[in-house]
């Protein structure tokens, strides 16, 4: 249901950083004026956003981790926001279809990529409800966390510091989400296990994944 990966470079973090410092950010409630959970900042300037949405999406793209467990179809252009102290994302679920310049997305899973070092801010951590207990995440720089996109998520106040992230959101080619895991599953079983099997029963093993990604799938 999650997965935290490994995604950045120390120098596409440097990048993203420097892009950051100079860039304008507005108060995030400018896509969603009447959200009065949301208190953060995002970035606006154009350029700025397609230079960092670049790097960001790049590292996505050849992220074995990402490909594997996403398994990704529609990738939103990661947009960089910010979070200083007394700002907060209240309690909320993300949108079922966003409308990008390509047509529609649907969000399966959503993605926070963290780009500041969780020592220097306090608070802040991104928290996840599961029933009546939840989770916590507080990423090293440059790790990412997967999460279901209908779950009931906060960002939870900043108290010193300076909290950046970028967040985006990922329409699989399974959008049910037990069937996504189960074929995650699966799949590493086989890439970890297969070479001790015997080949016939390594290719029968293939057969199911293909199949069920094929029945399972409802894109290309």
């Amino acid at each position: 249901m999650f997965k935290e990966i490994s995604l950045l470079s120390d120098q596409q973090l440097e990048d993203l950083r420097k892009i950051a410092a100079s860039a304008e950010f507005v108060d995030g409630r400018i896509t969603n004026p009447h959200n009065q959970a949301k208190q953060n900042q995002q970035l606006h300037d154009p350029a700025s956003y397609q230079k960092s949405a670049k790097i960001i999406g790049q590292a996505l793209s050849v992220n074995e981790d990402f490909r594997n467990f996403a398994f990704p179809v529609n990738v939103a252009p990661p947009l960089m926001t910010r979070y200083t102290p007394g700002m907060r994302y209240g309690a909320h679920t993300d949108a079922a279809f966003l409308q990008l310049a390509n047509g529609p997305l649907r969000s399966d899973l959503s993605c926070t990529i963290f780009l500041s070092d969780p020592a220097s801010y306090e608070g802040g951590a991104l928290r996840i409800v599961l029933g009546t207990s939840d989770i916590r995440f507080r990423g090293e720089a440059g790790t990412a966390i997967l999460y279901p996109s209908d779950m009931l998520h906060e960002v939870e106040p900043v108290i010193k510091g300076e909290r950046l992230v970028a967040i985006t959101f990922i329409q699989s080619r399974i959008a049910d989400p037990f069937r996504r895991e189960l074929l995650y599953e699966l799949n590493e079983v086989a890439a970890h296990e297969g070479l001790n099997m015997a080949p016939e029963n390594f290719t029968r093993l293939q057969l199911v994944q293909h199949q069920l990604l094929r029945y399972w799938g409802d894109s290309p």
